[in-house]
């Protein structure tokens, strides 16, 4: 894709937060190219937050933003969700700090996306291309990214449950975007990670939400899973849970600014170590470069220098 792209008209859902269990109305505006996306608290007066690193606040269970005081919760999978149909600009109204839950994936906003529809604007998009590998570590967690001529994800987590135990999901993702209606059934964001759900444990529940947190989490949006099994089957993939962490990935990452053109590897990492990463990328400039999607275009007709583009094992 080489313009930026909106939305064509404006679209809504009503929903409750998944950690605050408050009732939330949501609105997805076109904007203007250039503009990115942007969160707007309607109930405080249009108090704007720019959905950027620089704003991230609270990583623990969900990405939160905060910009003078100002909250805006549970971030990952409406932004999945933009970052994956080619959404560039974006105006997310809500009436509460916390995002909507809904079923637990970004499926629902893919399909209000889509609903709406989206149209190309003038501006030309700008990617963030990768010049050098970066790898954070902490303890067995893991994140990297290295450079690549597209944009992949290569996701493991390890559970101690039977239903989970190691998983592991690679995905190569377009950077290209989507068209006027959205992405197809046969994009891979669509297709795989799209409709994962998020997780918990059952045996957690009281404890976390002794916490302040899940008082919105039911059987209708997570999987709720027993010590041996799955509370409210079925599952939509056998391994929905890994990929359920490429689409917190994804949403997370998208605090970049601009989508990304490089390979990233995670083991178990989770959102701290997500937007750690994005932290890293926007201090160090050095890391990566802009790259505009005619030269994207151009670069992928030419042959292939599989020693300077080649994955780097974990």
């Amino acid at each position: 894709m080489i313009y930026e792209q909106t939305l064509s008209q404006p679209v809504g859902c009503r929903g409750i937060g998944l950690h605050s269990g408050a009732p939330v109305a949501l609105r997805i505006l076109p904007a203007a190219a250039g503009t990115g996306i942007v969160f707007r608290r309607v109930d405080l007066e249009g108090f704007e937050i720019e959905a950027t690193g620089r704003n991230v606040a609270r990583v623990s269970y969900a990405t939160s933003l905060m910009k003078k005081g100002v909250l805006i919760s549970t971030t990952e999978h409406l932004l999945a969700a933009l970052i994956g149909l080619g959404v560039d600009n974006a105006i997310l109204e809500l009436d509460n700090l916390e995002l909507p839950i809904l079923d637990g994936s970004a499926k629902p906003f893919v399909e209000m996306v889509r609903q709406a529809g989206l149209r190309p604007q003038r501006r030309r998009r700008i990617y963030l291309r990768m010049r050098r590998e970066v790898e954070l570590r902490e303890g067995d967690k893991f994140i990297a990214v290295y450079p690549a001529r597209g944009y992949s994800v290569s996701y493991s987590i390890n559970f101690p449950h039977p239903l989970i135990g190691r998983e592991s999901f690679e995905v190569e993702l377009s950077p290209s975007g989507a068209g006027a209606n959205g992405c197809a059934e046969s994009d891979p964001f669509c297709r795989e990670i799209a409709p994962a759900r998020t997780f918990g444990f059952l045996h957690e529940a009281e404890a976390m939400r002794n916490m302040g947190l899940i008082r919105g989490a039911s059987e209708e949006n997570a999987i709720v899973l027993t010590r041996d099994g799955i509370h409210n089957p079925p599952l939509r993939f056998p391994d929905e849970f890994v990929r359920h962490k490429v689409l917190d990935l994804m949403g997370d990452l998208a605090l970049l600014g601009k989508r990304m053109i490089g390979r990233v590897v995670a083991d178990r990492a989770g959102h701290a170590m997500h937007t750690a990463l994005v932290t890293r990328l926007l201090k160090d400039r050095s890391l990566w470069e802009e790259a505009t999607g005619e030269e994207l275009e151009t670069e992928a007709e030419a042959p292939a220098h599989s020693a300077s583009l080649a994955a780097r094992p974990v």
